[in-house]
């Protein structure tokens, strides 16, 4: 157990919009003394121990584009060489400071669970309006066009249609278990080997060796997978010629995990029925880009976890994490450094 005294109290650099929400929280842990250092009040090289990076800091920062504000605090948390523990709101580890901080010995615990609803939500409402021809409907919407679906080829039932979900972590679960529920088949697709125990009912479970022979079965591919030197690019142009032609890909995990232009060649020439994208290879995704104009694509802005009640439980598992930390027991969801 690592005691924190009066004298010497557990040092947290907070940003000034999460500090008051967090205090109050902090409050239940009646034994712990502890300082938090709002982000915007001190220098860099102050020295602190653990730090907290809620939604509020990253901001509309993407790995690729980082603004001065989201800078600053990096460079805090790079100044500060007692730094030996930063809990972050996502569930991935991919941005560069992220993994240069791991490097130095830094643990870094994501959030994974924490907006597991809401992106599961997102990528139903994907796979939805993609199935019911949504993005037609709209364009013929902001035409003031009475375009009912007897118009087209009218959509197939989901009822009875085969879904490959890449990802066995509580998103890549809760999709599965959704659309097991509409009755959508699922094969999901592990990374590890898993004991039955944790198996979901009614989903077929496959490693991810096996991916290619089962993308032909696949009406819908959903990632929902960490980038990891595994998933990296694990959707190439061989992947994608192997789908169906009525095949359509529900992205709301990483854009690298995909060959953006073999995908896009997929679309654009209808070897892809079609795809949601809420996550893109360079992000913010380019103005120029054709994806924004395909009718077959639906886009959003890395928005599949958004959700007013996100920064909440990311707070609640931030003291469920310092309580650990202050009794000297492993950490939850700690991340491991991927090459």
């Amino acid at each position: 157990m690592t005691d924190y005294t009066a004298q010497h109290p557990l040092r947290i650099l907070v940003s000034q919009a999460a500090m008051s929400e967090l205090e109050f929280k902090l409050k239940s842990l009646s034994n712990l003394h502890y300082h938090l250092f709002p982000s915007d009040q001190i220098s860099p090289g102050e020295m602190f121990d653990v730090a907290l990076i809620s939604r509020d800091v990253t901001s509309l920062s993407t790995k690729q584009k980082i603004l001065p504000s989201t800078q600053k605090f990096y460079d805090l948390l790079l100044g500060s060489t007692d730094l030996r523990w930063v809990q972050i709101h996502s569930a991935g580890a991919d941005r560069q400071i992220y993994l240069d901080l791991m490097q130095r010995g830094v643990a870094i615990s994501g959030s994974s669970g924490v907006n597991a609803q809401v992106v599961t939500q997102t990528a139903i409402a994907g796979v939805l309006m993609l199935a019911r021809h949504f993005p037609q409907m709209l364009e013929a919407q902001r035409h003031h066009r009475w375009e009912s679906l007897i118009n087209y080829p009218l959509p197939p039932d989901l009822v009875g249609q085969t879904a490959i979900v890449v990802g066995r972590g509580p998103i890549g679960n809760g999709i599965a278990q959704v659309l097991t529920l509409m009755g959508v088949s699922c094969i999901q697709i592990g990374f590890n080997p898993d004991s039955v125990g944790e198996r979901l009912p009614d989903v077929e479970h496959r490693h991810i060796s096996e991916l290619h022979s089962l993308l032909g079965l696949a009406d819908w591919l959903i990632l929902a997978c960490p980038l990891t030197s595994d998933t990296r690019q694990l959707i190439d142009g061989a992947a994608i010629n192997l789908l169906p032609q009525s095949a359509r890909i529900v992205n709301i995990a990483r854009g690298e995990i995909i060959c953006e232009d073999a995908l896009i060649k997929a679309l654009q020439s209808k070897r892809l029925a079609g795809a949601y994208l809420d996550v893109f290879a360079s992000e913010p995704l380019d103005t120029n880009s054709v994806l924004w104009n395909l009718e077959n694509v639906i886009v959003t802005p890395h928005s599949a976890g958004h959700s007013a009640g996100n920064e909440s439980r990311v707070l609640d598992l931030f003291v469920e994490n310092v309580t650990l930390l202050s009794q000297g027991k492993t950490l939850k969801n700690v991340i491991k450094i991927s090459t």
